[in-house]
């Protein structure tokens, strides 16, 4: 878009699209180098499985906002559920990573879980399924589509369906 002056603008969204695609792209080379890590010489060097444990979480909170981006506000309140989310998953995996390999059958468990496992269970898998549909119903309204939406992607839908049949709109 261009104002009165020519110059370039650019909405919430375009700007939030833009910022979660360049995530998108560093989170999957991130992980796509922690995978070919393992290829090296010698086997993967320790800093691998840490880019996986940043990439995913990165990758994952790009592809929801690329999702949940709409109109003038961007992802709206829904920032604050997604930055939660996405810390929750990096300090889950980066947890996981840390934590000394003394795992053993007289290990202290938590909730009935080896403290690895139940990290990756409760926190990694749990966790964000309780918030994000609890967040999505919370924002639903402002969030999805209106009427008024839905009836313009349903005629364009038609006019598109008479273009290709070679009828005029």
């Amino acid at each position: 878009m261009t104002d009165t002056v020519g110059e370039s603008t650019t909405t919430a969204a375009d700007t939030t699209r833009r910022a979660a695609l360049v995530a998108l792209v560093s989170g999957i080379l991130a992980i796509a180098l922690g995978y070919a890590a393992a290829f090296f010489p010698g086997g993967a060097p320790p800093w691998a499985p840490w880019l996986l444990a940043l990439g995913i979480p990165i990758a994952l909170g790009a592809i929801m906002i690329l999702g949940a981006a709409r109109g003038r506000m961007g992802i709206g309140p829904l920032k604050y559920p997604f930055a939660f989310v996405v810390a929750v998953l990096a300090i889950g995996f980066c947890a996981a990573l840390a934590l000394p390999p003394t795992e053993s059958a007289l290990s202290r468990l938590w909730l009935g879980l080896p403290a690895r496992a139940a990290i990756v269970i409760y926190g990694i898998g749990l966790l964000p399924i309780i918030v994000l549909p609890v967040a999505y119903a919370l924002t639903f309204e402002a969030q999805t589509l209106s009427a008024e939406d839905v009836e313009r992607v349903r005629e364009l839908a038609r006019e598109n369906r008479a273009r290709s049949e070679g009828r005029p709109s």
